[in-house]
């Protein structure tokens, strides 16, 4: 008889288990993740009711696997871009939410007793809310079109990244068993210089490696590839001394970043899932009930903290940033839960063998009850508002409103704010790349260069020369290269104030040059006498070679952002009043089919307005009336979220989620015009005016004193005062304003 291995066993107990209770999960329509921490807990060593598995150690290695390939999936859904073009709103949100939160899970620790290190790591374990089930919850209410939910996307992003950056401080403090000091800050530092260094170096790299391979790419091979890189990623990253599950994330974001990124995680999903479900379960089978009915109190405490904790610090967080209330309600009633980062901080507390055996069991549980009251909170969270709305002082209200209203439209930058931060952009983005040429040739080049090729002496000259060459272009960058030259100008005619300041920075800028290059000859020469005459003639290089630096630089910074750009994920969210931007497909079956937009009076019956029709590869902004609708036209709207609503049922049949696809290379935005009597619009109306002919643009809303009226009719007349609210192509909204204001 054929001996089965103990894995194998132990592999189908768990998926059976598994595939029993998410099908109960799926029936009582719970989330499909408390199935698996049940089903781990029923196999595992503290039940015995059912079969039990064995092998405890190969199924945490099967766990370990399962967070990689977890955290794979949620760096494809993360992308650096998408957390810069999150804003500053739900920036400032997340951060007052997560500190504040894991301040009271400290607190709370320290109350009840527990060490330093058991109660950090329980602030960490709380702050985090769950991307998985908040995004799942979502599709399942069918609610991902309404305004609340782009603050809770966004949040959740910069949530993310958070995260890792708390698992990296984690580790340095269970190693260190110090909360900060020198090993904290060189952690930060360390994390900062790899984040940097591979996104540039993969968004440059796997997109051109992804697009020469295209033509050979099937399923089977994409799939392979991906897993590959994800791999490969998560070795580097345990070479540098961060968890392996970070090296994932980075891949998974960098890939996002790709044309395939949507073809990569439809094929990884089936992988990803099964990987994720082992880890789930792994995660149950460390729960012992006997702990949990100990620490009940805890556990209750905990999950208040999290609920209505994190409920009152992401609403005060999202007013802070200038969100209206009922936003902020409901998104702070959609976060008010943990879970996959919570389980792996947990995880990596046990693994560091750095917190006490009842915290993980007691952060599960906490994020199995989380869980489960998600979606109802989410349900809660438009009449929680009105309850608000009618208890609290009107001043209250209406000092909210105002602050709100102040913080709504295009945010202008002074000459002196674009032109630093793009200096502290290149300086660090440069930096960053000189630092690491220098450190791989004297690491690895140098050496190779000496004992491979055997040449003696030479090798370090040989080595300076192709570490030069390298770091010349970035050097040029850096040092010399002209950056926003239009502010630069502005700010330079203003003699007195600013051109003291503005030189002390291109000195400052060829002096960091200067230090990277000495350094660059520190690594390889003894003697400061080589070191000054090698620096001498570096200079004199850069001076003679200076234009042929640039073009080379120019050629490298296009493919660049050639990379960057090939898939641009950019949804804009606007905010006056309670209108903002959505995309709707027209399902094949709807009654618009073939109908003009004359004939369908959209903008009259609900109240929305179409903003942009794309239809292929074709793009119509600012659609006409006599505009036809055909099958998988996709539009951008824009209206209050009932409206939306009612003109999705009109749109998609039969499809419940909004599709996620985007306009690139298309972007609208909005912009606020004043009208007074010397505009070529003053006294006219809004069809007279032929705003819509003349610049590509629509009138989605008016402020005239105190009233605001959104969506207009076309025989609405423009008076002195008006502030008109527009919509149109970013790049041609100073057309509309010109246009507009004389």
């Amino acid at each position: 008889m054929i001996h089965l291995p103990v894995l194998i066993a132990d592999l189908g107990l768990i998926l059976a288990a598994a595939g029993v209770t998410t099908l109960l999960f799926k029936k009582i329509k719970q989330p499909l993740v408390l199935g698996y921490i049940i089903a781990g807990l029923l196999v595992g060593p503290h039940i015995n009711i059912i079969p039990t598995v064995s092998d405890n150690k190969s199924i945490t290695i099967w766990g370990e696997i399962g967070v990689i390939f977890l955290l794979f999936s949620l760096g494809l859904e993360f992308s650096f871009k998408k957390l810069v073009k999150v804003g500053g709103s739900a920036s400032i949100t997340a951060i007052v939410k997560v500190l504040f939160i894991i301040l009271a899970g400290y607190l709370i620790g320290i109350a009840m007793g527990w060490n330093n290190m058991d109660s950090i790591f329980l602030g960490g374990i709380i702050s985090i809310s769950s991307t998985m089930i908040t995004i799942k919850a979502f599709e399942e209410l069918g609610i991902k079109h309404k305004k609340f939910a782009g603050l809770v996307f966004g949040v959740l992003i910069v949530e993310d990244l958070v995260a890792i950056l708390l698992l990296v401080l984690f580790s340095t403090m269970a190693v260190s068993q110090q909360a900060a000091g020198p090993e904290m800050i060189k952690s930060i530092l360390k994390l900062s210089f790899f984040l940097v260094l591979w996104f540039l170096g993969g968004i440059f790299l796997i997109p051109t490696f992804l697009k020469a391979t295209k033509k050979l790419m099937n399923d089977e091979t994409m799939l392979v590839v991906s897993l590959a890189l994800c791999l490969v990623m998560v070795l580097l990253a345990d070479k540098a001394g961060f968890s392996p599950a970070l090296g994932a994330f980075i891949m998974g974001s960098i890939l996002a970043e790709t044309t395939q990124a949507e073809r990569i995680e439809h094929l990884t999903k089936s992988v990803k899932d099964l990987f994720a479900a082992i880890f789930f379960v792994s995660v149950g089978m460390l729960i012992n009930p006997s702990v949990l009915i100990e620490y009940a109190m805890p556990i209750f405490l905990i999950t208040l903290i999290i609920i209505f904790g994190k409920i009152l610090f992401t609403v005060l967080g999202a007013l802070l940033a200038g969100q209206p209330l009922k936003t902020s309600v409901q998104a702070g009633m959609s976060l008010a839960q943990i879970g996959e980062f919570s389980f792996i901080i947990a995880t990596l507390g046990v693994s560091l063998k750095v917190t006490s055996e009842f915290l993980y069991p007691i952060a599960v549980a906490a994020a199995a009850i989380t869980t489960f009251t998600t979606p109802y909170l989410i349900k809660l969270s438009e009449p929680f508002y009105n309850f608000l709305n009618n208890r609290l002082p009107k001043k209250w209200l209406n000092a909210i409103e105002r602050y709100s209203s102040s913080t709504e439209g295009i945010t202008t930058l002074s000459d002196w704010r674009i032109l630093l931060r793009s200096y502290i952009f290149n300086t660090i983005i440069h930096s960053v790349i000189i630092i690491s040429i220098i450190l791989l040739a004297a690491r690895f080049l140098n050496p190779f260069i000496a004992y491979r090729l055997d040449i003696g002496s030479n090798a370090t000259i040989i080595s300076v020369i192709i570490s030069f060459i390298l770091m010349a272009p970035f050097l040029w960058a850096l040092s010399l290269r002209r950056i926003q030259r239009t502010a630069y100008s502005h700010l330079w005619l203003n003699k007195k104030y600013t051109r003291g300041p503005l030189i002390a920075i291109e000195v400052f800028r060829i002096l960091l040059g200067i230090f990277f290059v000495g350094f660059l000859m520190y690594e390889f020469f003894d003697t400061w006498i080589a070191a000054v005459i090698a620096l001498t003639l570096v200079i004199l290089v850069m001076v003679i070679f200076s234009r042929k630096l640039q073009s080379f630089y120019t050629k490298l910074e296009n493919r660049f952002m050639l990379n960057l750009n090939a898939r641009e994920n950019r949804t804009p969210h606007i905010l006056p009043w309670d209108t903002h931007l959505t995309e709707l497909k027209v399902s094949p079956e709807s009654e618009v089919v073939g109908k003009t937009l004359a004939e369908l009076m959209i903008r009259e019956k609900y109240g929305v307005n179409i903003a942009l029709i794309e239809r292929g590869r074709n793009t119509i902004p600012t659609p006409g009336r006599d505009e036809r609708l055909y099958p998988n036209d996709k539009l951008l709207l824009i209206g209050a979220d009932d409206q939306l609503a009612s003109v999705k049922l009109l749109l998609e049949v039969d499809l419940p989620e909004i599709s996620e696809n985007t306009f690139p290379d298309k972007e609208m935005t909005l912009q606020k015009v004043v009208v007074n009597s010397d505009s070529s619009v003053y006294g006219q109306s809004i069809r007279n005016a032929g705003i819509r002919e003349k610049a590509q643009a629509l009138v989605v809303g008016i402020e005239r004193g105190t009233d605001k009226i959104l969506n207009p009719s076309s025989d609405f007349v423009f008076d002195n005062g008006d502030v008109i609210w527009i919509v149109g192509n970013h790049k041609k909204i100073k057309e509309v304003i010109n246009y507009l204001s004389t």
